[in-house]
């Protein structure tokens, strides 16, 4: 069993800056992938970003360059830098663990994106 649980959403500008945790409820090293989705009001919930075993990463195109997932093995969480956002970005963000085939959830924050 893994619980999540996000933080760090919130309000912020465009071209503004938000840095997401998802902190596990055990250690982050043994789980196979960890990232974030988002699902905007009206849309399916979107593959943001991915880490397999610590190490590798991948991003959506839409979020390339502007948003870095990073770990913390010390802390068990997994962080999302999130830069140069716009009004787009704007969602619920959800941390999701995979874990012995089994996916795992946080409840999600909400990113607004509004001048």
């Amino acid at each position: 069993q893994v619980q999540l649980v996000e933080s760090g959403g919130g309000l912020v500008q465009p071209g503004g800056s938000l840095r997401l945790s998802c902190a596990s409820s055990r250690s982050i090293v043994s789980i196979s992938r960890m990232g974030w989705y988002r699902q905007a009001p009206g849309k399916q919930r979107e593959l943001v970003t991915t880490i397999i075993s610590g190490a590798s990463t991948n991003y959506a195109d839409s979020v390339k360059g502007r948003f870095t997932i990073s770990t913390d093995n010390a802390k068990n969480t997994v962080y999302l830098q999130m830069s140069s956002l716009k009004p787009e970005d704007t969602a619920v963000y959800y941390c999701y663990a995979l874990d012995y085939n089994k996916y795992y959830w946080g409840q999600g924050t909400q990113v607004t994106v509004s001048s």
